[in-house]
């Protein structure tokens, strides 16, 4: 049993057991290795899970079909996605699979695969597997092995620290939400020299406290109130298999992902003048606009959300780093291999307040241009019917445009449809909807450089057009 929707832009991802047994993932094993077979390569790739109490039963059930495939593959145990996608530089191995539901709450799993390192599965190899699977093309082939492979996490852990050492102060409050990430972001700071404050720092894969998700409210405001509690420089959160990072500064301030982006870009650019940076169609203007960033030369692009069409963009335009607003970082050649690492992303956030041993991180905060955002917003919408639900409300956007209607009172000077619609109004602010790839939801984002209220303006307006479609439900929070 094997639901279609679950193969998605950029990964795979099912209600497990009521859209995915484990035959099922046992053919999706099949084919992803019918897939390596198809286009040459050598037949090997590096397996983890996450840990969630159901992952490993599904790995195995994963790893028993790339094996009937023909494919030796490499165990490499309990894993974060990034130790998964550096396990592929590690052990020179051609192909990747991760299962975890990243921070979907239990009830979920998914694979992330790729085969191109340090890229994943984008929609036309998501395609391509789809029709592999759900037409029963997966080829048995001889040659299948297995082997565990052991010292991969230690080999991550010491290529995230390399020779660094913080010679400042820093206490940062470490907060996994008692995800995977709690066997790896404690030992990782206490190696950088950071004083660590633990936050659920137990593996529970019952989440006891929150499902960790650092774009999520209650994980932030859990974090600033340990920031509080504690007097600690920062906290830094982490996603249940490791990719996200979030961020809340010393005063307790959570701050958006897409605006951490921006004070890490100016430092970066500092140091790299005239880089590249993609952002994606969430994230603030700041990028494109910000003075700092253009006086160091700095070029924005925006660009597709999800994490395998980002990568793919900052691997294509040779850029330095790529941010989206839910929290994946891509930090390219000579910072990082271009794969979005939450354990990465927070060694550089230590090394940028190292270099700037006398701000803190509210005062980084601070010294950006003000702008008012909203959280991201997520109105229910079937999987079934979300992408034409879009293009009716992305058609009924630009026609908006062409016919010099207003949103908050203000004149569009644009409507991106790169993903979804990303309308700009003629003082920079903007509204964005668009389809999630992983959940029934659209996604909503506004944001002025002006006031509060122009912000919810912007809101209201997008959310009219949004309400013209009867399918679409409530919000899962709003401003």
């Amino acid at each position: 049993m094997i639901t279609p929707t679950g193969f998605r832009e950029y990964d795979a991802r099912w209600k497990y057991p009521e859209e995915i047994n484990l035959p099922g993932i046992t053919a999706l094993g099949l084919g992803l290795g019918t897939q390596i077979r198809r286009r040459g390569l050598k037949p090997e790739i590096a397996v983890g899970n996450d840990y969630r109490d159901y992952s490993l039963t599904i790995k195995n059930a994963l790893m028993l079909g790339l094996m009937q495939a023909g494919i030796s593959v490499k165990d490499i145990g309990p894993a974060l996605s990034p130790m998964a996608y550096f396990s592929q530089f590690h052990l020179d191995v051609p192909a990747v699979a991760m299962v975890t539901a990243s921070h979907n709450p239990n009830g979920w799993t998914g694979v992330k695969m790729g085969f191109q390192r340090p890229l994943t599965h984008g929609p036309d190899e998501m395609g391509e597997l789809r029709d592999i699977v759900l037409n029963g093309e997966g080829q048995v082939h001889t040659g299948g092995a297995y082997e565990f492979v052991d010292g991969v996490r230690e080999a991550y852990l010491d290529d995230l620290v390399g020779d660094f050492k913080m010679t400042r102060k820093l206490k940062v409050v470490c907060a996994t939400g008692n995800g995977t990430a709690s066997a790896f972001a404690p030992e990782l700071f206490e190696r950088l020299g950071v004083e660590v404050v633990p936050s659920h720092n137990t593996l529970d894969y019952n989440f006891p406290h929150y499902n960790p998700n650092p774009e999520a409210l209650e994980m932030l405001h859990d974090m600033a109130d340990s920031v509080k509690a504690s007097g600690a420089d920062l906290a830094l959160g982490f996603d249940g298999d490791g990719d996200r990072c979030g961020v809340v500064d010393n005063e307790g301030q959570e701050i958006f992902a897409d605006k951490v982006g921006v004070i890490m870009a100016r430092d970066l650019s500092r140091i790299y003048p005239n880089a590249t940076f993609v952002a994606d169609v969430k994230s603030t203007g700041l990028y494109a606009s910000d003075p700092e960033l253009k006086a160091n030369g700095a070029k924005a692009d925006y660009w597709k959300t999800g994490h395998s069409h980002m990568k793919r963009r900052v691997h294509e335009l040779g850029a330095l780093a790529g941010f989206e607003k839910s929290g994946h970082y891509f930090l390219a050649e000579p910072i990082g291999r271009g794969y979005d690492c939450g354990m990465r992303v927070a060694v550089e956030i230590c090394k940028l307040l190292d270099r700037n041993p006398d701000q803190t991180m509210a005062d980084l905060n601070r010294a950006l241009p003000r702008t008012w955002a909203t959280p991201t917003m997520s109105p229910w919408c079937a999987d079934t019917e979300k992408y034409d639900v879009l293009e009716r409300i992305v058609t009924r956007l630009v026609a908006m445009h062409e016919e010099g209607k207003t949103v908050a009172g203000r004149a569009i000077s644009e409507v991106v449809t790169v993903n979804g619609a990303r309308v700009i109004l003629d003082n920079g602010a903007w509204g964005l909807v668009r389809a999630s790839s992983n959940t029934p939801n659209l996604v909503v984002v506004c944001e002025s450089p002006e006031s509060e209220s122009e912000m919810r303006e912007i809101f209201a307006d997008i959310d009219k057009v949004i309400r013209t479609e009867p399918s679409v439900g409530a919000y899962d929070q709003t401003i």
